[in-house]
């Protein structure tokens, strides 16, 4: 088990871009605190031989706890180490995910001033999703046609231990609420095979099935065209399995 968040289990053009607008302002930014004249190449060139590149920041929570994840990966992660070894367990990290009709709409290369239009329903409504995920990269999901509680969580658990007849599972998972329910928390209680351990509050970033939900949200179906919930469930199992 990794110690830290990435551990846990290309260049940029320039040229009319974001990156453009964002090089121009470093260089108003020479050119009136330090009074030095760049130009934009040489700005972009400069930052590319210092190892900078131009990047989305990920969300770090200001309710995150540094002292309770240190705690967490000292005390939990050597029992989830000692419990998949103990008993030859198979491993997965579960979380889950709502997928809204209202398409999420990338940024394109177009005409300058001539956006170009996408057409999507104004339908609310969304598709909800539960998923494990494994060292190897192997995904097993579930699509749900309302939010989240905790009967899916406990299906999710239940079809783990079923599709694995004769093996102990350990499932990592965040503390949302249907995750640590007593209705759930009784469920686990109750299988013998089914080993839970839950992550620290705010910490998406030691979840690898979180990279999941984020590449089917905003990379693989940008733009699309479902106007039902039947369509969007369609298109997600079929976006889902080939993610497998």
């Amino acid at each position: 088990m990794p110690a830290e968040s990435s551990n846990w289990l290309a260049s940029v053009h320039w040229e009319g871009s974001l990156v453009l607008r964002e090089l121009r302002r470093i260089r108003q930014i020479l050119d009136e605190q330090l009074t030095v004249k760049v130009s934009v190449p040489t700005i972009w060139r400069r930052l590319r031989e210092a190892g900078l590149t131009y990047q989305k920041p990920e969300r770090e929570y200001f309710e995150k706890d540094d002292k309770q994840r240190e705690e967490w990966l000292r005390d939990k992660v050597p029992k989830i180490r000692e419990t998949v070894k103990k008993h030859r367990a198979l491993l997965y990290l579960g979380d889950e995910c709502n997928v809204s009709l209202t398409a999420f709409l990338a940024k394109t290369w177009a005409p300058r001033g001539k956006a170009p239009k996408e057409k999507v329903t104004s339908k609310r409504g969304g598709v909800a999703a539960l998923s494990a995920i494994n060292p190897q990269g192997r995904l097993l999901f579930i699509l749900h046609a309302k939010r989240i509680a905790s009967a899916e969580v406990i299906h999710l658990l239940d079809q783990l231990l079923r599709h694995h007849k004769t093996r102990h599972v350990v499932v990592v998972m965040d503390n949302a609420s249907p995750h640590t329910s007593q209705k759930t928390m009784t469920f686990i209680q109750s299988q013998r095979r089914l080993h839970v351990f839950h992550l620290p509050s705010y910490s998406p970033d030691w979840n690898p099935d979180e990279k999941v939900w984020n590449h089917l949200k905003h990379q693989e179906p940008k733009g699309h065209q479902a106007k039902t919930k039947e369509e969007l469930t369609s298109l997600r199992n079929s976006k889902l399995t080939n993610v497998r």
